[in-house]
């Protein structure tokens, strides 16, 4: 699978498992299932419920953790310098690791963005403190990125928004990239089956023998999203993954990205 680089040289895989309502129970399936697959970044967060689960199944996982690139996010409730600080040292001993590749802001506080840029501050911290590899955040809006330009020491390195060929993102994403900031997208496949049956999407789908998702994700990292699929069926998990091999050509990729409506299957 394609790696990227964030801004500080950090690798990270382009394509990784995410654990968004997956379940304790049915995590130490999932992640065997994924792990087996070739995956080896797992997006985690918080305020899913199940990092303990997460980092359960890691340690059985026999993996060895340099050969993983795992991601979490501090949740809106723990904002600010010291409740991160605490926030992120419960995360790292719910997954039972020594150390983090990502952690994020999850989302902004747009009623109170002070106690964001202390939660950056404390993001800054624990980078240099070399706890976590890289940091970023997710859900900031252009404005939003340039109040923490303005007062960081350490820009951020990933901006994680949604993403799908309905919300293309496409003046966000320049933005991101313009200012050294890989982008990452959730919901990369959309939400039940409106785009995987959008007849530009089976089109390709049937033009290159694959699957609806397999062309989203394919669209995803072709055009530098950094994604994360998650799915509980392990035949879908292992097909998400099989995305190698081929690449969309710049009028494909043009055709999915006309699709957009600007539409949020998500909170706005």
């Amino acid at each position: 699978m394609e790696t990227t680089q964030l801004s500080n040289g950090v690798t990270i895989p382009m394509l990784g498992f995410g654990t968004y309502l997956i379940d304790s129970k049915d995590v130490p399936a999932a992640i065997k299932t994924a792990l087996d697959a070739g995956y080896r970044h797992l997006d985690c967060a918080h305020i899913y419920g199940n990092e303990p689960a997460v980092g359960a199944a890691i340690k059985a996982s026999g993996v060895d953790r340099s050969d993983l690139f795992i991601t979490s996010k501090v949740w809106n409730a723990d904002q600010g310098y010291d409740k991160t600080l605490a926030a992120f040292d419960k995360t790292l001993s719910d997954l039972q690791l020594d150390y983090l590749d990502l952690y994020l802001i999850h989302w902004p506080n747009e009623e109170n963005f002070d106690l964001t840029l202390d939660t950056w501050r404390a993001l800054e911290t624990l980078y240099q403190q070399k706890k976590v590899r890289a940091i970023g955040v997710s859900n900031f809006s252009e404005d939003q990125l340039e109040r923490v330009f303005a007062m960081a020491t350490v820009k951020p390195m990933v901006n994680q928004i949604e993403r799908h060929p309905y919300k293309v993102q496409a003046e966000l994403g320049k933005f991101d990239t313009d200012n050294g900031i890989v982008n990452e997208g959730y919901s990369p496949i959309g939400h039940g089956h409106l785009i995987l049956e959008d007849p530009v999407i089976t089109k390709l789908a049937d033009k290159y023998g694959k699957s609806p998702a397999q062309i989203v994700l394919r669209w995803q990292v072709d055009t530098g999203f950094v994604v994360f699929p998650k799915s509980s069926k392990p035949a879908r998990v292992r097909e998400n993954f099989e995305i190698s091999g081929f690449n969309l050509t710049a009028e494909e990729i043009a055709e999915i990205n006309a699709l957009d409506q600007d539409k949020h299957l998500n909170y706005d």
